[in-house]
């Protein structure tokens, strides 16, 4: 809004300092800082309606958070001030006609509200009887009762979640598909690309469309198909992996926001000329814009890390935790960097892994009568956290822990030691990730 409405005046009435907003460095620092002071000043007002709202977390026992110290009573929900301290920002400083700003804020709404209903449903486990009939079907789980779902605090079936991820994906992958206006630009020329950039190679992109040359004429339509799946999944996968991540006391929130600024500085490569000429990558025109959006979402991050470090006064739930995940798969996709994230979102896929091989391999041992485990406990931050009770309560349930292959990791560590050693790798692992841009 002020982006038009500024460049207006400079054009109109040559208005001095009115240019300096045209600047992508300007609105991205503006943006970054509205971003911070929204997230803390809203927070305040949103925590403390959350309270008398009684829209609180039940509290954990110390058999899953052996530091629950403190933490009666915590509002839930919070991924609604990240959300709302992005999207004004973006708003005020953005260009709402880019198509890139429109997908980021699409995304963030979207999953957002997934998020929401899902953390909505949570919240109201103690009054289920009394939910329309619609989100009380959206919550029910086959056999089950009201009270099982208040003690094992069920929201939305997995199936919906997976299927609003799925749609958003899906959507993502159309749009830079058969959207005139998501192009990159080489030889001089607009063009469409189903490339992506691959680490460490230089001079070499993958074609999804040169995997098809045998299919002849369909080949470019193949190659937009396999990116839209490459898309779709994307989105779900770090989507999932971001709630995964969000255990621990500002652990989700401190991890995405280094990852956001390390694609933040490849969206803004990737925008400029000059820069993605030097680092040999793809020039995206527009994709500027991302840089203002992420810088509002890393502000809201910070100021929400204000009220979310141990102990947390709020959590940011599904509603923050989805929708994080997602915007960092979209930027992933739209500024073809994909391939990249498992360095950038090394600590997501490993909390996804540990849960799928945890899960796999405890159901094959099930068929076969055995208590069978990968590690002590999943998601993998989980193990370090382990106290001798938890142990103790493993051994009762028939758990061979001699058996386990990954009962090295050491347990009993203070949470709030946990979430900064996480921060610690993350930010290793995306510097690597910019490193990759030299070496090639």
């Amino acid at each position: 809004m002020l982006y038009y409405i500024f460049r207006y005046l400079n054009d109109a009435f040559d208005l001095p300092g009115a240019g300096m907003w045209g600047y992508i460095s300007t609105r991205a620092i503006a943006a970054l800082i509205l971003g911070l002071l929204i997230s803390t000043g809203f927070g305040n007002w949103f925590i403390n309606k959350m309270k008398r709202a009684n829209r609180v977390e039940v509290q954990r026992d110390a058999t899953t958070d052996p530091f629950n110290t403190g933490k009666k009573g915590v509002p839930t929900m919070g991924g609604v001030i990240i959300i709302v301290a992005t999207i004004l920002p973006c708003l005020l400083f953005g260009r709402l006609r880019n198509i890139y700003m429109i997908m980021m804020l699409v995304t963030i709404v979207w999953l957002g509200l997934l998020g929401f209903l899902d953390d909505f449903l949570k919240a109201r486990t103690k009054d289920y009887n009394h939910l329309p009939k619609f989100l009380q079907f959206l919550s029910e789980f086959r056999g089950t009762s009201a009270a099982y779902r208040e003690t094992n605090k069920n929201g939305l079936r997995p199936i919906y979640k997976l299927l609003g991820q799925f749609i958003l994906g899906l959507s993502v992958g159309l749009v830079l598909w058969l959207s005139p206006d998501a192009v990159i630009r080489e030889g001089g020329e607009l063009i469409k690309s189903t490339c992506t950039t691959i680490p460490f190679i230089k001079g070499h992109n993958l074609d999804y469309a040169g995997l098809f040359g045998f299919l002849g004429s369909w080949q470019q339509a193949a190659g937009w198909a396999l990116f839209v799946i490459v898309a779709t999944f994307i989105v779900m996968a770090v989507s999932n992996g971001s709630n995964l991540n969000d255990g621990l006391d500002g652990m989700c929130a401190g991890n995405s926001a280094i990852m956001l600024m390390a694609l933040g500085l490849l969206s803004y490569f990737s925008s400029h000329a000059t820069f993605a000429h030097y680092f040999n990558i793809m020039f995206i025109p527009g994709s500027q814009e991302l840089v203002v959006f992420i810088s509002a979402f890393v502000g809201a991050l910070v100021g929400f890390l204000w009220f979310n470090t141990y102990p947390a006064q709020v959590f940011m739930g599904d509603t923050g935790s989805l929708a994080i995940g997602g915007v960092i798969g979209v930027i992933a996709v739209i500024i073809h960097k994909e391939l990249l994230l498992p360095l950038i979102c090394f600590i997501f896929l490993a909390e996804s892994l540990s849960v799928l091989l945890q899960t796999n391999v405890a159901k094959w041992g099930n068929k076969r009568g055995q208590k069978w485990r990968v590690f002590m406990r999943t998601p993998i931050h989980d193990s370090f956290r382990l106290t001798p009770q938890i142990k103790e309560n493993m051994v009762k349930q028939g758990i061979n822990i001699k058996n386990i292959p990954f009962n090295w990791i050491c347990g009993c560590q203070h949470e709030n030691r946990i979430t900064m050693r996480f921060w610690i790798v993350t930010l290793i692992t995306a510097a690597i990730a910019i490193l990759t841009l030299k070496i090639r």
